[in-house]
């Protein structure tokens, strides 16, 4: 399907033949008494340093990246007409840039993409076929697959106990993954507009920090209310890769390490996986 999605980023990458924009926005909220916009603070923006620089594979087009147990997944996704991409997952190696694949679905039928771990289970989304598949943690091999009704699926995550995925919108869906049923649905706003477009997604303490697709702005989100309390700006980074690979898209890849407490982001056809140092 070739419409105003982020197969057009997909599809500018591969083609380079088409521009894309998208915008989506709530009303402005009125008060009581005057018909006005409500004024708010100006957006924290979160400072932050580069700690380290590690290769990535620049035919990986990425869509799901996190950590467990100190081992970094990657899943990627891809089309029939692309022929060096894969809709896969697999484990990173971070010194060398190589993705184990693990799991490969067929890309002449789906389009890989978030992924997430929970309860000795790998959990994967695809774009617009509305199917979730899982896997067990120890063989890689497909246990189950399961159904969602939101028209596409984008980025994934958990807070211990649920599933919490994104589906283009500004809208978060929270699943249970033993049931697979909605089990509540989080609008997420900034300034009091609806924040569109939400991509991959990671849970650190409360909050979830997400990629806004089309951008390369990380937005905190309380993970209670949908309020963004503050953004990434990592514009400067995506400078830096095009520098070296023209081709690099939007960034689109977030990880955090409990243990080691390290944070790494990439994006679709990056040269380069970033660790960053910032106060969470």
């Amino acid at each position: 399907m070739i419409s105003t999605t982020k197969h057009f980023s997909l599809l500018a990458g591969f083609l380079c033949c088409f521009v894309f924009f998208s915008c989506d926005t709530e009303k402005p909220i009125e008060t009581a008494k005057q018909t006005v916009i409500s004024a708010e603070p100006e957006m924290t923006e979160i400072p932050h340093s580069i700690v380290a620089k590690y290769p990535h594979d620049t035919t990986a087009f990425t869509e799901g990246f996190l950590f467990h147990n100190g081992k970094l997944f990657e899943s990627t996704g891809s089309t029939e007409y692309y022929p060096y991409g894969k809709s896969s997952f697999g484990i990173l190696d971070l010194e060398k840039g190589k993705l184990d694949i693990k799991s490969e679905l067929d890309k002449k039928v789906y389009f890989g993409e978030g992924i997430v771990i929970l309860n000795e289970k790998i959990y994967q989304l695809t774009y617009t076929t509305q199917i979730g598949f899982v896997y067990d943690l120890k063989t890689f091999k497909k246990i189950d697959q399961f159904h969602y009704a939101n028209k596409e699926g984008w980025g994934l995550t958990t807070n211990g106990k649920e599933l919490i995925y994104s589906d283009g919108t500004f809208n978060l869906t929270f699943m249970n993954p033993e049931t697979f049923q909605v089990t509540k649905t989080l609008a997420v706003k900034e300034n009091g507009y609806g924040l569109d477009n939400i991509n991959e997604l990671e849970y650190i303490n409360g909050f979830i920090y997400a990629n806004v697709w089309m951008s390369n702005y990380i937005a905190k989100i309380d993970a209670q209310t949908g309020k963004v309390v503050a953004k990434l700006n990592l514009n400067p980074l995506l400078a830096e890769v095009k520098a070296t690979h023209p081709s690099s898209l939007e960034m689109n890849g977030i990880a955090y390490d409990s243990i080691s407490k390290r944070f790494l982001v990439t994006g679709k056809f990056w040269p380069t996986v970033f660790e960053i140092k910032f106060d969470l």
